[in-house]
Order: C-alpha cells, then sequence, then structure tokens
C-alpha cells in the first residue's frame, strides 16, 4: 500500500493493527495471544489474516531467525482519521458537529470529559 493511503479495514483487521500499534514489533503468537483474551480465536486464523494483511501491504515483516516480526504500515491516527472522515461523510451528510452532537446525546456526558470539552473549546478560541 503506497504510504498516504488508507485502506478501508474490516473489523478483524482493525483488531490486529490495535495490538501492533500498540506492542510492535510482535510476533504473530503475540497478537494470537492479545486477541485470545477478548474473544474466542484460533492461531492459524490469527496467522492467516496477519499474511493476508502483509500481502495487501498493510503489514511490514522481518524475520529473526525462524520467527516473524510484524509492524502496521500506517500510523494510527491515520486510520482514525480516514474512518472518521468516512464514517462523517456516509452517515452525517459531511456534518461532523451533527456527528458530535449525536454522539453527546447518546450518553451522559461526565464531569470529567465536560472539563476536557471545555478546555478544548477555549484553547479553539484562542487559536483563532
Amino acid at each position: 500500500m503506497p504510504p498516504g493511503q488508507i485502506h478501508e479495514h474490516t473489523e478483524a483487521e482493525l483488531e490486529i493493527l490495535q495490538v501492533l500499534w500498540e506492542k510492535q514489533p510482535a510476533t504473530v503468537k503475540e497478537v494470537h495471544e492479545e486477541l485470545r483474551d477478548t474473544r474466542e480465536v484460533g492461531y492459524t486464523t490469527i496467522l492467516k489474516q496477519m499474511q493476508r494483511m502483509f500481502d495487501k501491504g498493510m503489514l511490514q515483516r522481518t524475520k529473526e531467525g525462524k520467527t516473524h516480526l510484524y509492524t502496521a504500515v500506517a500510523r494510527e491516527q491515520e486510520v482514525q482519521r480516514s474512518m472518521f472522515d468516512r464514517l462523517v461523510d456516509t452517515a452525517f451528510r459531511g456534518s461532523a458537529m451533527k456527528m458530535f452532537m449525536h454522539a453527546l446525546g447518546q450518553s451522559r456526558i461526565n464531569e470529567a470529559d465536560l472539563e476536557q470539552l471545555q478546555e478544548w473549546i477555549a484553547q479553539q478560541k484562542e487559536e483563532e
């Protein structure tokens, strides 16, 4: 995958990427052990998925002895930005504010989150 090009990720790919962003470089075994803690998944399933991701250019692989170490090509922030943009465009007709207001309306905001939001708004006003 060329730099700067973001792939639309499946849920399984995102789970693997999240492990790698936290622990990379990592072996298939390490990724499997991490994912196994949250859901039932076979080692060969993770192996095949990571091999496919490598073939697509989503992962880099290096070899140390007989062990393959994997790292994510795309940075976490790039993937999050791409997914956010797509969600805003498709579900909220291009309005990040509509999405934001929808998110706030779905649950009660706690005091710490409210303070963080107020600080962010104040910072935005200072930067104008």
